[in-house]
Parts: C-alpha cells; sequence; structure tokens
C-alpha cells in the first residue's frame, strides 16, 4: 500500500523533531496512551508516548534484554512489560531509537491502569521533572453527574500546570481548533475501520496496529487529517477493486486486546494461510469510541467525559456489549482474545466475555496466552496447535 512508507515517514520525522527538541526551542512531554493530548499540541509541546516506544521495542525484538534490565535494577516479571522496557530503555539507551528524549513534564491518565502511576512517579523522579495526574473513576454503569465534576476540575488543573510549566497562558482560541481537527481526526479513523465491513476487507487488524500511530501521537495536527483522508481513499479503491489483504479470505475474525507486537509478523501470516482475516479489534477502535461524547465546539468542556469513558475504563457488561456489535457490524465468524500477562485491565473479564460471545452469537472463541513485548511468555508451537484446534471448531459451524 502506498501509505505505508508515507506513514513510515511521518513518524520519522515526529521522532527526529522530539530528539531535537531543545534544538527547535520545543518541550517534550512524555504522556500515557489514554491520556488528552490536545492540550499539549494547543501549547506547542511535543507530545512523546512511552507505550508506542513500548510497542516499537517489541516489534524490534528487544524487549526481553530491556525488560531484563529493569528486572535486574529489582523490578517485578509481573509487571506491564511496556513499563519495564521503558525503564530499561531509560537506563540504558537502548531499544530501537536509542531511548526516547529526555522530558520537561509528564502527563498521567490512569484510565487505561493503575500501573502508570507508579511508572510515571519513577520517571518523574530520575528526570526531576513535574508530573501531572488526571484521575478517571471508573464507568462501570454511567457517567455520573458527581463523576463529570470531578474530571472536569481536573481538566482546569490540567491547564493550569501546563500554564505553570511553560510560563504563558494558555491559547484557548488555538485549542478550539486542535479540538475540532481532533474530533475530525477520530471520524476518519473510525471510516478508514469501517472499511474492514467489506468482503474481502482491505486491510487487516494487523495492519490497524501500524496505521493507529498517528490518531495515537498527533491528534489533533494537520498531519493526521492529511494522512488519513490518503489512507481512506487508498482502502476505498481496494473495495471497489475488491483487493482483500488476505487472498482467498474465507474467515473473519475480531481481535481483543493488544496486538502480540514481536510475533505480528508470524500471527498475520498464520491466520492468512489458513484463509483467514483479523477485520477487526477492539484495541484500535478505542482512539474514536467516545468521539460521540464529544462537543466539538467546547472540546475542553466535555473531554473528561469522554477520556473516562474510553474501553478500559468501562464494565465488564459494557465490554462485552462492544464486543457482540463489533461481531455483527464486521460479520465475524469468531473472537481471538489475547490474554496478555502484561496488561490485566484489557484481561481481567475476557472469561466473562467469552461466556457472553458464545451464549449471545454461538461463536468459537481461541485465547491466546502471551505478552505484548515479553517473548519469552510466548510459545510458537503452544499457539499454532491452538490455532489449528480453533480453525477445526470454525469450520464446523
Amino acid at each position: 500500500m502506498e501509505s505505508v512508507p508515507k506513514m513510515k515517514k511521518i513518524m520519522r520525522n515526529y521522532y527526529l523533531k522530539a530528539k531535537y527538541a531543545r534544538y527547535l526551542g520545543k518541550k517534550v512531554a512524555w504522556i500515557t496512551s489514554g491520556g488528552p493530548v490536545e492540550p499539549l499540541i494547543a501549547m506547542g509541546i511535543i507530545p512523546v508516548y512511552p507505550e508506542n516506544h513500548g510497542a516499537m521495542i517489541g516489534v524490534s525484538h528487544t524487549g526481553v534484554e530491556l525488560c531484563e534490565v529493569a528486572e535486574g535494577m529489582g523490578y517485578s516479571g509481573d509487571l506491564c512489560s511496556y513499563a519495564r522496557a521503558d525503564i530499561g530503555a531509560s537506563e540504558t539507551g537502548g531499544g530501537p531509537i536509542g531511548g526516547l528524549p529526555k522530558p520537561d513534564m509528564l502527563i498521567c491518565c490512569n484510565n487505561i491502569c493503575g500501573t502508570v502511576l507508579k511508572w510515571y512517579e519513577i520517571q518523574a523522579r530520575k528526570f526531576q521533572v513535574p508530573l501531572f495526574i488526571l484521575d478517571t473513576p471508573f464507568v462501570h454503569t454511567e457517567f455520573t453527574k458527581e463523576a463529570k465534576t470531578y474530571v472536569d476540575r481536573q481538566v482546569k488543573d490540567y491547564i493550569r500546570f501546563l500554564e505553570t510549566a511553560m510560563k504563558k497562558k494558555f491559547p484557548y482560541d488555538k485549542m478550539n481548533v486542535v479540538g475540532k481537527r481532533s474530533v475530525e481526526a477520530m471520524r476518519l479513523w473510525q471510516q478508514v475501520l469501517n472499511t474492514a465491513t467489506a468482503k474481502p476487507a482491505p486491510f487487516t487488524a494487523f495492519d490497524a496496529f501500524f496505521h493507529l500511530a498517528l490518531i495515537v501521537t498527533l491528534r489533533g495536527t494537520k498531519t493526521v487529517l492529511r494522512y488519513y483522508r490518503f489512507l481512506l481513499d487508498e482502502l476505498n479503491q481496494r473495495v471497489e477493486k475488491g483487493i482483500g489483504m488476505v487472498e482467498n479470505e474465507q474467515y473473519r475474525f475480531l481481535w481483543d486486546n493488544l496486538p502480540i507486537w514481536h510475533r505480528m509478523r508470524w500471527l498475520s501470516r498464520a491466520f492468512a494461510a489458513r484463509n483467514a482475516a483479523l477485520v477487526a479489534d477492539t484495541y484500535t477502535s478505542a482512539w474514536c469510541g467516545t468521539v460521540d461524547n464529544i462537543d466539538e465546539n467546547d472540546f475542553l468542556g466535555s473531554m473528561g467525559e469522554a477520556y473516562t469513558r474510553i474501553y478500559l475504563n468501562i464494565g465488564v457488561d459494557q465490554m462485552a456489549e462492544k464486543v457482540l456489535n463489533m461481531i455483527d457490524k464486521y460479520d465475524v465468524d469468531g473472537l481471538v482474545m489475547h490474554s496478555n500477562r502484561s496488561c490485566k485491565p484489557y484481561s481481567f473479564g475476557q472469561y466473562d466475555i467469552q461466556r457472553i460471545v458464545q451464549r449471545e452469537r454461538g461463536l468459537p472463541v481461541l485465547i491466546l496466552e502471551s505478552d505484548m513485548v515479553d517473548a519469552r511468555k510466548f510459545s510458537e508451537g503452544q499457539v499454532e496447535t491452538r490455532i489449528d484446534a480453533f480453525m477445526e471448531m470454525v469450520g464446523q459451524k
């Protein structure tokens, strides 16, 4: 696809700007993947994501080495491998890009997990920079008036924190522009994902894991809008021509949880060899899943609710409902769940979701036990055996 080299060039330039931020007169903020990046963009701060870096470490097969560095420092091997790899890279300058640029501040939002709180505290102490924590209450049933008040107050605190860190007033007019671009980017990203409802699917979840990078890192910028318009046009052309990403697509599956970054190519080929396409996933859809909760004309006023309602911060029943909706939307034949040793919030509740899917849709479910970055937790032989057994079940339906 023509969009692939374009994405690589954009991301290469993005990391170069972050690496040389001081020479460009820019500040760098490390921020969690579920954190509100738009105010940083509005303030001209370069956002950097340790979790994205963790994914790159996984893909480059340097995860075990860096996790072992963190474990040698006393961190448990049961901790999130993103955190271990990041701590290891910070200590050694290891990884595919020689470590991340030194942060001027850290922004942590616990809507994705609780581990990020201690992880970012550790890094704030190491680099001796200020840390802002946005605490989002769980939304197991509904987003209450009290929850809204609680989060909205913190959004105001966030703005004051940035004003103090940057020693200048917050540009509310620019924030309005960034907010509208962010909403448009989320809608474009949803349209990109929607193309996989076509048969055959013009791209798979493995492709979505790659193209996701921009909606995470540069949401709210013109760059993201230009790129996703180009990608959407390319995918629509593939749909019109009946070009599928998996040749002889016969089976369609839904993926749940983070990717197994160090075995992306292997898994993609393993399913494709069985004429199976993973056409959608719960992970990449998280960056557009709350767009309906945002008022693009009052982004700051509605941002708190949107960031609180993300997939990992809702109850299992709501998660299961979203999974069922995706099963219907993408017309899938089965569910593949990554039981991720590193991501407990994502993995807890999977067996409940499995039961609900089997009861409500009668679909076979495959559970793969692994880790997103730490390759020591992956067994190719075991996984291949499970895939074969799963395909037998699917073929019997």
